[in-house]
């Protein structure tokens, strides 16, 4: 659920309460062993735009309308964070994501991992805002402008990537604002990938 999330998220804020759109979100893919990894979506919405969400909604209808799997957290600025994590095997991950499954695990080598996701994942559910009418358009463009998804894949070591590389080359992430994957702006490659040394 956490790697089918990816590639629908911006769909899944788009058709569902419009307030969603008012959120950040991180993909956090860490290789804990040559055949093991923990995969931890991480989704915040600002304070403002949950406490308009529980004012209009009744009870846990609120939560659930913005964190429907997960554990929920109201943080003491007012924002809420919510947390799905999953680990397992990678092909206990694939498994769990079936035919969605869109994070791909293959040997690099003795203790090395490539993790890799074709970006035709990240936008293929999204759509194009040219399909939209200009007042759809507009309310897409307030809700999303500013927020963006971050995918970032960790491990012992980083030793090859496309992505941007820590300074303790022990992670490598890319930072996407959604607006660019809704207007098919976003200039990604075919893919997006690390090799990593396990743990």
């Amino acid at each position: 659920m956490v790697l089918k999330s990816i590639a629908k998220l911006g769909a899944v804020l788009m058709l569902g309460a419009s307030l969603a759109g008012c959120i950040n979100a991180t993909v956090d893919v860490e290789v804990t062993s040559e055949t093991t990894a923990k995969a931890t979506l991480t989704q915040v919405m600002s304070a403002d735009f949950y406490a308009m969400m529980k004012m209009n909604a009744e009870g846990e209808a609120a939560t659930s309308e913005f964190c429907t799997e997960g554990g929920l957290v109201e943080n003491d600025d007012g924002s809420a964070t919510c947390t799905l994590v999953e680990e397992g095997t990678f092909e206990e991950l694939a498994a769990m994501e079936g035919e969605d499954n869109a994070l791909l695990f293959t040997s690099a080598g003795p203790g090395l991992v490539r993790v890799a996701l074709p970006t035709a994942e990240l936008t293929g559910d999204l759509g194009s805002s040219d399909e939209m009418d200009a007042e759809t358009k507009q309310m897409v463009e307030a809700f999303f402008t500013g927020h963006t998804i971050t995918i970032r894949i960790a491990g012992a070591e980083v030793t090859e990537t496309n992505l941007e590389l820590s300074d303790d080359k022990k992670s490598a992430e890319i930072e996407i604002p959604f607006l660019d994957l809704i207007n098919g702006t976003a200039e990604l490659p075919d893919e997006i990938f690390a090799v990593v040394r396990a743990k």
